[in-house]
């Protein structure tokens, strides 16, 4: 489908939608917005919604969550969790693993101590780099290359966020194209309605300094924000030469909206989102042999040395909301990221892979001293005593246009919530990268010379994607029902050029092209015990884009997923308990650098695979009431799953072969989080404890052979806040309380550590 059809579709999709709107009458003023906490009578729940009808600006809101909020999460037909702006600031992570870690059903592989390059997965679906998850900031996808390259180098900065949402199950059909596993979102601070700030400073351990400053208001018709975040650390490692691990992010956004006066007839707001996020890390994918990470699982060899990775973020949003009738509102948002990164790191040496070379360092000793740098690359014992950097220089863009029409109707004891939306979406990944030879001589590293730019990979990949979905949200009696359906239509285009045509002006040396058209329904249901306790159950079709450049044998990624699950809330109790089988036709596995691989953009088939598991959580209030409380908290995730089929196959992650009844890796069977506080008086603690369970890294069954195994680990988090003069508050936070060593990762190149402990102390003001 062409552009000028798909925009032809889109106009007529919203035409038909509008007549369709003002065709019927519209609702009571005080229709309701979201599930009545009782279910008696439809007339009792709209009575309930007339006392606490929100305003204008807050239904703007409701259209860029896939959440909204606790309450909201309650009655959702299917498994979602909202994690609000007073839960992010007790413990001040700007680490999105921490952050997550109190929501069941998400999997995580740590990577770099700080959060800034994420490895999450939902239910099974794999986490490296949070390619399988569709990864949303304010309801617009914002991985690099959500269709041609998802891997997310890029990742939202978390410490600005005022609320972080997750969608797992039937409901995440609204939010794709990736639907196996879930929806995260992460919402950036709102406009304030008066004129408003805060500020927190903060230092620690290992030289970090970090800021998160904002300041906005509303004046008549017009609100604006400008917020900055800020983080620096020399780093948790040591190199061998003494320099740089650390780390700079500097993060802004500005916010500028427009509004009706409070006397129009029609209510409009038109909103102006940009941001623009720079990191500069002295980071590594480089890890450790076994032995020298039981010597020193702080080390990094002087083979990494000259390391690092520089990115640059770009984000622009423009949304238009409308309220044309008092049950019909249209909201539109225009959106374009920009992403530039370039990873200079260390791939080889002595032309052999890093990755064979630390898993088997018996077998080639004089490398392994080399990339040490206890031994010149001018020995006479090498061979070849060179270190292969590569220049992993790529740009990325995404833009697009998607609307949201949502109507509210009464149709006799039936309340309707009809969603539709519709997102034309580009975008594009360009590769351009070279390698460097460099030397180790006397305990430095020399450059010796550099390929010309383009002559390691040059090709483009990019995606057009068509994506619509419509659901119906029908409360009656007891029942609360969500039917939906969902299409994508992509089309794909990658180009390669011949690496000694920098210029791309002989044309593509090859021409690949693909397309996937699917449909993907789903229904959730919730059923309203009493006021207190819910059933809900759902099922829906996954899927996930292959990408741009599979082959002929390549097949799209599907799956039939279920869940059933029982919730309760009280004052003073909460708990829930989920069940999810997630049946895949295929699953595909990515190869990239970050997780092994020689050959990055290459898919591979799994064929059928089963994910099941169990995610629960509890929470308790001791002492509710009074001048002291105890929040207590814990949640529980149990997952495993099967390959249905024995294959041979190059994926990095399941080779050399796969066996039926192997399971996944870098999935732990099980992993809980346990928080206790204490809330007395100005005081507020909290002490977090995590476990993640023994995983392998290589897919496999049976029990785990020592080199792919990571052991589990428990670390425990701890904070403390004292607000003094009613705005002011001083806090500090140890993480790893137990300074717990502990392996985070064998891939790429060895075993990499988790934080070890680290002291954080700060201040923080509201006006």
């Amino acid at each position: 489908m062409n552009t000028h059809k798909r925009l032809a579709f889109w106009v007529m999709l919203a035409a038909l939608t509008f007549f369709h709107a003002i065709a019927g009458e519209p609702a009571p003023k005080g229709t309701p917005t979201e599930a009545p906490k009782t279910t008696t009578t439809t007339t009792e729940a709209t009575q309930q919604e007339e006392a606490s009808k929100e305003s204008p600006q807050a239904s703007v809101q409701e259209r860029v969550q896939v959440v909204g909020s606790t309450d909201r999460a309650r009655d959702t037909p299917g498994s979602a969790h909202f994690i609000s702006k007073r839960e992010l600031e007790l413990f001040q992570y700007g680490d999105i693993h921490r952050v997550l870690r109190s929501v069941p059903g998400i999997n995580i592989q740590e990577e770099e101590g700080y959060g800034l390059r994420p490895n999450i997965g939902m239910r099974g679906t794999g986490v490296e780099r949070s390619q399988k998850i569709t990864l949303m900031e304010d309801g617009v996808l914002v991985a690099p290359a959500p269709y041609t390259a998802p891997a997310a180098y890029y990742f939202p900065t978390a410490g600005r966020m005022e609320s972080i949402e997750i969608l797992k199950g039937s409901s995440s059909v609204k939010q794709g194209p990736y639907t196996n596993g879930g929806a995260l979102n992460l919402i950036s601070s709102s406009i304030p309605s008066t004129f408003s700030g805060d500020i927190a400073a903060a230092g620690g351990s290992d030289e970090l300094k970090r800021l998160r400053a904002n300041v906005g208001g509303t004046h008549g018709r017009l609100g604006w924000l400008v917020e900055t975040f800020q983080l620096d650390t020399d780093g948790f490692k040591n190199l061998d030469n003494g320099g740089d691990t650390g780390v700079e992010l500097n993060d802004y956004l500005g916010k500028l909206r427009y509004e009706s006066g409070t006397g129009a007839r029609i209510y409009q707001s038109l909103e102006l989102k940009v941001g623009k996020t720079e990191q500069f890390g002295n980071e590594t994918y480089l890890g450790l042999t076994q032995a020298d990470f039981e010597a020193n699982p702080y080390r990094r060899y002087l083979g990494s040395q000259e390391d690092f990775i520089d990115t640059d973020h770009e984000q622009f949003q423009l949304r238009h909301y409308v309220q044309p009738f008092s049950n019909f509102d249209i909201t539109t948002t225009l959106y374009r990221n920009n992403f530039a990164r370039n990873w200079h790191k260390v791939e080889r040496t002595g032309g052999i892979s890093n990755g064979s070379l630390l898993a088997n360092p018996e077998a080639n000793p004089l490398l392994v001293q080399l990339l040490r740098g206890e031994i010149d690359s001018n020995d006479s014992r090498l061979e070849n005593g060179a270190l292969l950097i590569r220049n992993n220089n790529r740009e990325y863009y995404s833009q697009g246009v998607q609307t949201v029409f949502n109507w509210q109707k009464t149709a006799g004891k039936a309340f309707h919530e009809l969603e539709w939306g519709i997102r034309f979406h580009q975008d594009e990944e360009d590769r351009f990268q070279n390698d460097e030879t460099w030397g180790v001589f006397g305990g430095t590293l020399t450059q010796l010379g550099v390929g010309a730019p383009g002559s390691q990979s040059n090709r483009v990949s990019d995606a057009s994607a068509l994506s619509a979905y419509i659901t119906d949200t029908i409360r009656i009696g007891s029942w609360s029902l969500r039917p939906g359906v969902r299409f994508e239509s992509i089309d794909y285009t990658r180009e390669d050029y011949s690496t000694t045509d920098p210029l791309r002006s002989q044309g593509p040396t090859r021409l690949r092209e693909n397309d996937e058209r699917i449909l993907l329904p789903g229904m959730g249901a919730t059923y309203f015990l009493n006021e207190e306790n819910r059933l809900f159950l759902g099922v829906h079709k996954g899927f996930s884009p292959p990408g741009a450049g599979q082959n002929d044998q390549t097949e799209s990624e599907e799956s039939f997923n279920y869940e059933l699950g029982y919730r309760h809330f009280s004052s003073q109790l909460t708990a829930e308990i989920v069940g999810f089988f997630n049946d895949y036709d295929n699953l595909l596995g990515t190869e990239t650098v970050s997780g092994g691989g020689d050959t990055a953009g290459d898919i591979f088939n799994g064929g059928e695979v089963n994910v099941y598991g169990l995610e629960a959580s509890l929470g308790y209030r001791f002492n509710q009431g009074a001048s002291w409380t105890l929040p207590f908290h814990i949640n529980y995730t149990f997952t495993d799953s099967e390959f249905q089929t024995s294959f041979e196959t190059d994926f990095a992650d399941w080779a050399p072969f796969v066996t039926k009844g192997d399971a996944l890796p870098y999935i732990p069977k099980s992993q809980f989080t346990a928080n206790l506080g204490l809330d007395y008086a100005s005081w507020n603690f909290g002490l977090t404890g995590n476990f993640v369970d023994e995983m392998r890294t290589t897919s496999g069954s049976g029990s785990i052979p020592d080199a792919q195994r990571i052991d589990d680990h428990f670390v425990l988090d701890l904070a403390a806040n004292y607000t003094f003069l009613k705005s002011y508050k001083a806090f500090v936070q140890v993480r790893n309380l137990a300074d717990e060593t502990y392996v985070v990762s064998r891939r790429p190149y060895g075993l990499r550590p988790g934080l070890d402990r680290s002291f954080i102390m700060g201040l923080s003001a509201k006006f």
